[in-house]
């Protein structure tokens, strides 16, 4: 095909040729508007030897223009009918492998494994399905994969949310969780009319640096998130009351009190006010005193 799939004509005559109408139960919305689209690309810095990972191709637009610039893109795609659509395509791209299938079942290490050379850095560039955001950003930053960028398409208040400060009303344990492992930063906002269909809400491109190290020491992982969870259950309530809530029986109280001097934190503050460092000494001297005061 010789033509970029990013026009609303193209994008409506490949669909119509191939009969398929698009699925709102796998948020599809194909972004049609080129310029933003090469600013997705920009953001990513690629160079001829950049492997590239896209998730939900759609019709291929974003794919056309990641494989003009990097060396190899392989995309993961959840609907089997748009193989057709992306047979046609993607027909110059040789540098561009599909796979289908749900990435959250997928076995993503070793898919890319089979594609790239061993110890290969990873860019990840995509325009994500709003109502899988989350949990496919987490398996990207938390399965141990050689990703070094994340450039994603999101819903713009959970764009705000992965960016935000404490004291801000958007940060939450989203925020923190993301900035642990990541630099997160706003590229631009996208308004819901360069979509087909059209989104509800607005959107937003937003890159993620992948840390080399998280950005604060926590001697238990599981426990730090477990912590930051319970501090939000309750936006309202102290940070006294989430933990007692969510995480510690009454009969700790008074342990959990002398946890908090010691973290030099006050048990009246709310968990949006704490920043990542607080949480992650909090997290530290629960973890490794707790049982001794």
């Amino acid at each position: 095909m010789d033509k970029h799939a990013s026009s609303p004509k193209i994008v409506r005559d490949v669909l119509r040729r191939h009969r398929l109408t698009l699925k709102k139960s796998l948020g599809q919305n194909f972004l049609i508007d080129e310029n933003i689209l090469r600013k997705i690309v920009d953001a990513a810095d690629l160079t001829k030897d950049s492997y590239v990972l896209e998730i939900g191709p759609g019709a291929g637009a974003l794919t056309q223009l990641l494989a003009d610039r990097a060396k190899k893109v392989i995309a993961i795609e959840i609907d089997r009918r748009l193989e057709p659509v992306l047979a046609e395509t993607l027909s110059g791209f040789p540098n561009c492998l599909i796979h289908f299938g749900d990435v959250l079942k997928m076995d993503l290490a070793g898919t890319i494994a089979d594609d790239c050379p061993e110890g290969t850095p990873l860019t990840v560039a995509a325009n994500l399905p709003y109502y899988v955001t989350t949990p496919i950003l987490m398996k990207l930053l938390t399965g141990g994969l050689p990703i070094r960028t994340i450039v994603i398409m999101i819903q713009k208040e959970v764009a705000d949310r992965l960016e935000a400060k404490p004291g801000q009303k958007s940060y939450g344990s989203l925020s923190i969780a993301v900035q642990y492992m990541a630099d997160p930063k706003i590229i631009m906002t996208v308004p819901k009319t360069v979509f087909v269909p059209r989104p509800n809400v607005d959107s937003a491109v937003i890159r993620l640096d992948v840390r080399d190290q998280r950005k604060v020491k926590v001697e238990d992982e599981a426990f730090f998130f477990k912590l930051i969870k319970a501090s939000f259950a309750q936006r309202r309530k102290t940070l006294m009351n989430n933990l007692m809530n969510n995480l510690y029986s009454k009969r700790e109280k008074e342990k959990l009190l002398k946890a908090l001097e010691a973290a030099a934190i006050d048990p009246e503050r709310r968990g949006e006010t704490l920043t990542i460092e607080e949480f992650a000494r909090l997290s530290n001297v629960l973890n490794r005193r707790m049982d001794g005061f």
